[in-house]
C-alpha cells in the first residue's frame, strides 16, 4: 500500500495563511471568489484536455484502486483493508498536508481519479471540482462515496453562534443530489454547480470529526470493497467490524469525560470546525470564526465578547486548531481576567496530516484519542 501523488499544482490552505496584521478577508471577497471561478475554468479545460487526447480507464492487471481525498478517508481504507489481501493501491491526493479548502488537483490526479475503482471524497463546497473531475471522465464501473450524502439530513449547515464573525466565502451550488447514495458512478452530487444567484445554504465539510459518522463511512467503505473485491469480502466486513468496534469504544470514552465534566462548553480563539463533535456530546461552544473562515484576525468586538466568556463561565482553556500560531488565542486570554491556571491548547482536526505523519504512525484513531485528552483538560477534568 502506498501513497501516491505529484505535487505539481498545490496552493498553500488559505485556511491556513499565516498572522498578517493589518489584512482581513472578508465573506464574499472579490479577489477569491474570482480565484475560485478562474480555478474552476481552468479546471474545465484541464478536463476537456484529458477527455481529448487520452485513454483512461483502469489498468488491465487486475488490481484494485482507490482514491481518497483526505486523510480520515485513507486511513479508514487502511483498517478496512488490513492486510490487503487483494493488493490494493491506495491513493491519498492531499499527502502534502494541504488543507482541503484551497487543494486544487494536478493533471496527474485527474487521470488517477478517472482509472480507479473506489473514489471517496467529501462533497461540499471545498471539493466541487471533484464533481466536474467525476462527471468529465464518467466510468460505469467505477463506486464513489461521497460523505456528505451519505449523512444526507444528518448534515449540518454552518453556524453563527453568538460573537462569531461571519467570515465565510459561501458559494452557491446546485443543491440536487441524491443523498446516501454511494452507488455506481452517475458523475451527479449535490455540489455539481455553481450558482451565484441561488441563495442555498453552505454545510459544514468537517463531517470526520464525528466518530459516530465515521462509523458510518466506515461501513460505506467496507461495503463497497466486499463490491469490488467479493473473493476478500469476509475479510473486509471482519476488519471494519473489528474497527467500528474500536470506533465506538472511543465514542464512549468521550461520551463518560463529557458527563463528568464540570465545564460543558469550549472557546476557541480560532476558527471552529468541530461541530459535529460537540453536537455528538451536548457541549456548547464559543469561537472567533466558522470551520470553512480564512480569518486569523477578529476584530475587537469578537475579542472582548470571548474574553467576557473565559471570565463569566470560568473556562479553564482557550483552543486553537493545528497549524494555529496560536496569537489570538494568547490575545483573549490575556484580555480577560488574569488566571495563571489557564491554558491554551490545541484540538487537531486532521486537516493537515502529511505522508511524513502517515509513515511516523498517524492514525484516525489515534489522533481523535489525543484529541479527547485535550478535551478533558478544556472541560476541568
Amino acid at each position: 500500500m502506498k501513497i501516491l501523488n505529484e505535487n505539481q499544482t498545490r496552493r498553500k490552505a488559505t485556511c491556513d495563511a499565516p498572522h498578517n496584521s493589518g489584512t482581513r478577508l472578508h465573506s464574499g471577497a472579490p479577489h477569491k471568489t474570482a480565484a475560485r471561478v478562474l480555478a474552476a475554468l481552468l479546471l474545465t479545460v484541464l478536463l476537456a484536455g484529458l477527455v481529448a487526447g487520452c485513454s483512461v480507464g483502469r489498468k488491465d492487471d487486475g488490481k484494485i484502486r482507490i482514491v481518497t481525498t483526505i486523510f480520515p478517508e485513507y486511513d479508514w481504507v487502511r483498517e478496512v483493508l488490513g492486510d490487503n489481501p487483494a493488493g490494493a493501491e491506495l491513493t491519498l491526493l492531499t499527502e502534502s498536508g494541504v488543507d482541503m479548502h484551497s487543494y486544487q488537483p494536478a493533471a496527474s490526479d485527474i487521470l488517477t481519479i478517472a482509472g480507479c475503482d473506489l473514489f471517496i471524497y467529501v462533497g461540499g463546497e471545498s471539493d466541487a471540482w471533484a464533481a466536474n473531475a467525476l462527471k468529465q471522465r464518467k466510468n460505469d464501473n467505477r463506486l464513489v462515496i461521497n460523505l456528505m450524502e451519505t449523512l444526507g439530513s444528518d448534515a449540518r449547515e454552518e453556524e453563527l453562534v453568538e460573537g462569531m464573525e461571519d467570515a465565510c466565502d459561501t458559494d452557491d451550488y446546485d443543491t440536487e443530489g441524491d443523498p446516501g447514495n454511494t452507488g455506481r458512478d452517475t458523475g451527479a452530487t449535490p455540489a455539481d454547480n455553481r450558482h451565484s444567484h441561488v441563495d442555498t445554504p453552505e454545510y459544514d465539510e468537517h463531517v470526520w470529526l464525528s466518530l459516530r459518522n465515521a462509523a458510518r463511512f466506515v461501513t460505506k467503505i467496507s461495503e463497497a470493497l466486499q463490491t469490488l473485491d467479493p473473493a476478500h469480502a469476509e475479510d473486509y466486513k471482519k476488519n471494519a467490524e473489528a474497527y467500528l468496534a474500536k470506533l465506538s469504544a472511543l465514542d464512549e470514552q468521550y461520551k463518560k469525560a463529557v458527563e463528568a465534566a464540570p465545564v460543558k462548553t469550549l472557546l476557541f480563539g480560532d476558527r471552529f470546525p468541530f461541530r459535529y463533535l460537540t453536537e455528538d456530546y451536548g457541549l456548547t461552544y464559543y469561537a472567533a470564526f466558522v470551520g470553512c473562515s480564512a480569518e486569523t484576525e477578529a476584530s475587537f468586538a469578537t475579542i472582548t465578547f470571548l474574553a467576557g466568556k473565559l471570565d463569566e463561565l470560568a473556562l479553564p482553556a482557550v483552543l486553537t486548531i493545528e497549524g494555529s500560531d496560536g496569537k489570538l488565542a494568547q490575545t483573549v486570554s490575556k484580555t480577560a481576567k488574569p488566571d495563571p491556571a489557564r491554558q491554551i491548547l490545541s484540538l487537531n482536526s486532521l486537516q493537515s496530516v502529511t505522508k511524513a505523519d502517515i509513515d511516523a504512525g498517524a492514525t484516525y484513531l489515534g489522533i481523535m484519542t489525543d484529541n479527547l485528552d485535550v478535551l478533558r483538560v478544556a472541560l476541568g477534568l
